[in-house]
């Protein structure tokens, strides 16, 4: 299993800047499985005070590909190739994002991810083909 020593610096054996800035906490990535969560702060609003369309993308972009990675043996990176969002309700407060691995092949993984609000709705839903490599 794939797990962090030193939340919001390193993403299950990344330095991702950009996470880090957003304080996005990284829970845990193993067997094609990964959670993140993350508190909607005001400056991540959009002017309906909920979460940016972008940071919640970015966050289920992130899940997917750390899923995609946590079933590869080798450190490798996962680069997006395609990516399908759909907003469902707000996201507001602390929200969770699970992504897991749909299909795996040899370099090119499919994945899906959510977003769940402290309720544990489904707030956004995303599917994703990523490939690894170093």
């Amino acid at each position: 299993m794939l797990m962090d020593s030193t939340p919001n610096t390193l993403y299950f054996g990344l330095n991702i800047p950009f996470l880090a800035h957003l304080g996005v906490v990284p829970e845990f990535a193993a067997g094609g499985k990964s959670q993140i969560s993350l508190e909607i702060k005001p400056e991540f609003e959009n002017s309906f005070h909920i979460a940016h369309g972008g940071v919640v993308m970015t966050l289920l972009d992130f899940a997917m590909g750390a899923a995609a990675r946590s079933v590869s043996n080798e450190p490798l990176g996962a680069m997006t190739i395609d990516m399908n969002v759909s907003f469902l309700r707000p996201s507001v407060g602390k929200i969770i994002v699970q992504g897991s691995v749909l299909k795996s092949g040899k370099t090119i993984h499919y994945c899906e991810a959510v977003v769940l609000n402290e309720a544990g709705e489904v707030t956004a839903k995303s599917s994703g083909t990523f490939m690894l490599r170093k």
